[in-house]
């Protein structure tokens, strides 16, 4: 198995490829550290008793009065800023990585419906989509986020607001899932194999998950990629913006959020450590969705 990995055109492609390997180093760096940020850091962020003020606003540690025992320093609370972004990534990518599944699942499941039945559910199924692609991602999220404000009390919004903000990333990110699928899926159903098996009398959803779905996977991983650094780029946004989580669930946005109060009084590290992490974690998942792009497709070698 391993050896067929190995001498696969995928893994060769991979290999002649510095900058895939370099995103997929970063990336899964990134995601040990936010896997194992509570064995890998001594002061947990989200507990007020694991910091102290005294501690507050020291520089890295090869600036002066910085410390090791900081490496890129503190915040204006005395949090450990490798501890908050270790946390504040973990956080970040669950709510990316949820909210990606959510589309993809919603995003694929309307895409076969559509490309599978066609006619007038196709129509409908689409227009929504277009509706849909007319406004920005941050707007649909925006949109969803107002709605339950408006729906649910203030408690109990603050309390889902969690689910509330995965749940809209997830809404505005599944139109792209839904048309790759119905497009392929009109590739697909023409050709021999499927039109067998429904002459054969297979229910229509055998037919479109275990012949059609493993067949369109190519583009679809390549969507899951990109769309996964859209759903952390997004909730980064909306904490941003105040919108998402609050001061109290340190994601990289609400971070940077909290770093923008000191642009300009000297602490640069308390914005800019953030910011590049976001980055880099943003740039590594957006350069291996180029090179799967390239993988299943060839002619884009």
């Amino acid at each position: 198995m391993l050896y067929r990995l190995w001498d696969s055109d995928g893994f060769w492609l991979f290999r002649r490829r510095p900058a895939a390997m370099i995103a997929a180093l970063t990336a899964l760096a990134i995601l040990f550290g936010a896997l194992f940020a509570p064995w890998l850091v001594d002061t947990n962020p989200y507990d007020l008793a694991s910091f102290s003020l005294m501690d507050g606003l020291l520089p890295p540690m090869w600036e002066e009065f910085g410390t090791p025992r900081f490496p890129l320093g503190t915040d204006d609370q005395g949090r450990d800023m490798v501890a908050a972004i270790l946390y504040g990534a973990r956080l970040s990518m669950l709510i990316g990585i949820v909210a990606m599944a959510i589309a993809l699942v919603l995003g694929v499941s309307l895409g076969l419906i559509a490309g599978y039945y066609g006619g007038r559910l196709d129509a409908i199924i689409m227009r929504v989509a277009d509706v849909q692609l007319a406004l920005p991602a941050i707007l649909t999220a925006l949109l969803i986020d107002g709605i339950a404000r408006g729906i649910l009390p203030s408690d109990v919004h603050q309390e889902l607001r969690v689910i509330v903000l995965t749940t809209a990333i997830a809404l505005s990110l599944w139109v792209n899932f839904a048309r790759t699928a119905r497009a392929s899926v009109f590739v697909e159903k023409n050709k021999e194999y499927v039109q067998a098996a429904m002459i054969m009398g297979q229910h229509p959803l055998r037919v479109m998950l275990w012949h059609i779905l493993p067949n369109i996977m190519g583009p679809l991983l390549v969507i899951m990629t990109v769309d996964l650094a859209s759903a952390i780029l997004l909730e980064a946004t909306l904490s941003f913006l105040g919108i998402g989580l609050p001061a109290d669930s340190p994601s990289l946005g609400t971070l940077i959020r909290i770093g923008m109060g000191f642009l300009l009084s000297g602490e640069w590290w308390i914005l800019w450590v953030p910011t590049m992490f976001l980055v880099a974690l943003v740039v590594s998942i957006n350069v291996l969705g180029d090179f799967l792009r390239d993988v299943f497709n060839p002619r884009l070698r």
